[in-house]
């Protein structure tokens, strides 16, 4: 797996807001990937309106299109390229490394810095070939607009760790799917506090379900927000986390791709990416950090809210 990125993505121009270009400029130069525009992808999830609504306020020059989310003169260009180069990923199983992210993003509305859904997007294009996909969010917050638009559907299980309760609310052990989704839609919500060890057994007890899916494709929605020193969340994971989250993904499915949603802190940022891609390409681990451990009574928090949502899984998944 290697990185998809192109300066496109730094004219989404958002000033001292948390996701701002520093991102990814702190990676400093990178190769960059010729794209093609994700804009005919754009209909496979948004309603037409809301996609004349953004490109219009970019136009316009930007503004706020909610409480959280800005957009610029570039915003629009930065978020169809941004699609596309998830698309890209999906067909070559590499990581697009892009802004602005998209997994709040609803059919017609922006949310929490998100413009376009890109890995529901690029989920709809493989569904529509006949796959079934499996959306691993990692990314600390739930990735609500995702997880809402695959709600009622088998050919995608949506799994997601995030910490809970947190924005943007939902999330719960409670929330499996509806409908012929039911039972697909896996949400382990990690209280606040958890470290490594923790986040770590929320992979490793609910794999089986995702092995069981038998996935022809896997989609990540890759956010480092969950790291220790990450301000907008209060997860605990060490860099030796994301690693071995990449290594495992790697060592139990073919055809992944992943693309970028959350994580802030722009010194931290780029060794979780870089210790990620080490797991998931097989490599040694780059950055080495010490492994963190939650207190007693949050264990025992997460303890009796996987016990619920193993209750709720297990008619679906014996």
């Amino acid at each position: 797996m290697k990185l998809i990125y192109n300066p496109v993505f730094l004219e989404h121009d958002t000033g001292m807001h948390p996701e701002n270009k520093k991102r990814l400029t702190s990676l400093g130069d990178l190769p960059v990937t010729n794209l093609e525009s994700g804009e005919q992808f754009l209909e496979l999830v948004h309603s037409p309106d809301y996609i004349q609504k953004v490109k219009q306020v970019s136009e316009a020059g930007g503004g706020h299109i909610d409480a959280e989310t800005v957009v610029s003169s570039g915003s629009y260009e930065a978020a169809i390229y941004a699609v596309g180069a998830t698309i890209m990923a999906s067909e070559t199983g590499d990581f697009a490394l892009t802004r602005p992210p998209g997994h709040h993003a609803y059919i017609d509305r922006s949310s929490g810095f998100c413009i376009f859904n890109n890995i529901a997007i690029a989920t709809q294009y493989h569904v529509n070939q006949g796959k079934k996909v499996l959306i691993f969010d990692f990314d600390g917050h739930l990735g609500c607009g995702t997880m809402k638009f695959f709600y009622e559907t088998d050919q995608v299980l949506y799994w997601s760790l995030h910490q809970y309760p947190a924005f943007p609310g939902g999330g719960s052990a409670e929330e499996i799917g509806a409908g012929k989704g039911e039972g697909y839609t896996i949400n382990v919500p990690l209280p606040a506090g958890s470290g490594d060890e923790i986040y770590m057994d929320a992979i490793e007890n609910f794999l089986p379900i995702a092995k069981k899916f038998n996935p022809d494709i896997v989609a990540v929605s890759a956010g480092f927000d969950s790291h220790q020193y990450d301000l907008l969340l209060d997860l605990r994971l060490s860099l030796n986390a994301f690693y071995k989250t990449g290594f495992i993904l790697s060592e139990n499915f073919d055809n992944i791709f992943a693309t970028l949603e959350g994580g802030y802190n722009i010194e931290m940022f780029p060794k979780c990416l870089y210790n990620f891609l080490d797991g998931i390409n097989q490599k040694k681990m780059k950055f080495e950090e010490r492994g963190t451990d939650s207190m007693i009574q949050t264990y025992y928090e997460y303890e009796g809210r996987k016990a619920l949502l193993e209750q709720n899984l297990r008619k679906f998944w014996k």
